[in-house]
C-alpha cells in the first residue's frame, strides 16, 4: 500500500532540489552553451528533461527505503541526503562559479556517494537501488562532459 504522505514528502525534497539548483543556475546556463563541448554532448533542452525524471526515481526510491523499517535505513537515507547536497553543490561550482576542474573533483565525490546509495538502498529494497542505476549512469556522462568543458576552456 502506497503511503501518499511520505510519498508526496520524498518527492518534495528531491525535486526541490533540482528545482532551487536549476533557479539558481538558470542565468549561467546561456553562457554554458556557448562553452566548448566536448563530443556527444546533447541540446540543452535534454538537461531538465532528464534531471526532472532522475529527480522523480531518486525521490521514489528514498520513499521505499524510508517506508521500510530495515537495520541500516537511517545509514541510507543520510548517504541519500549527502549526495542529495553534493549534487546540488556541483551545479552551483560548474555553472555559476565556472571552477570546472574544481567541479570535476566535486562530481567524482558525487559519483561515490551516489554508488554508495545505490548499494545502502538496494539492501533496504531492490527497487531503490535500481531505481538509482539511470542517475549513476547520467551523472558518469556528466563527468564526461564536465572533463571534456575543463580540457577545453
Amino acid at each position: 500500500m502506497i503511503k501518499i504522505k511520505p510519498l508526496a514528502v520524498s518527492l518534495a525534497v528531491s525535486l526541490g532540489v533540482g528545482g532551487l539548483s536549476a533557479l539558481l543556475t538558470g542565468p549561467s546556463m546561456k553562457k554554458y552553451a556557448l562553452l566548448d563541448q566536448p563530443p556527444l554532448s546533447p541540446p540543452g533542452w535534454v538537461f531538465p528533461v532528464v534531471w526532472t525524471a532522475l529527480f522523480v526515481m531518486m525521490g521514489t526510491a528514498a520513499y521505499l527505503v524510508w517506508v521500510k523499517d530495515g537495520p541500516e535505513r537511517d545509514r541510507a537515507l543520510t548517504l541519500y541526503g549527502a549526495q542529495l547536497l553534493f549534487n546540488f553543490f556541483w551545479t552551483l561550482i560548474f555553472f555559476n562559479g565556472e571552477k570546472f576542474g574544481l567541479a570535476f573533483v566535486w562530481l567524482l565525490i558525487l559519483w561515490g556517494l551516489i554508488l554508495a546509495t545505490l548499494l545502502a538502498f538496494r539492501r533496504q529494497d531492490r527497487t531503490a537501488g535500481y531505481l538509482l542505476m539511470p542517475y549513476l549512469a547520467w551523472v558518469t556522462f556528466a563527468g564526461y562532459l564536465n572533463a571534456g568543458v575543463w580540457y577545453y576552456s
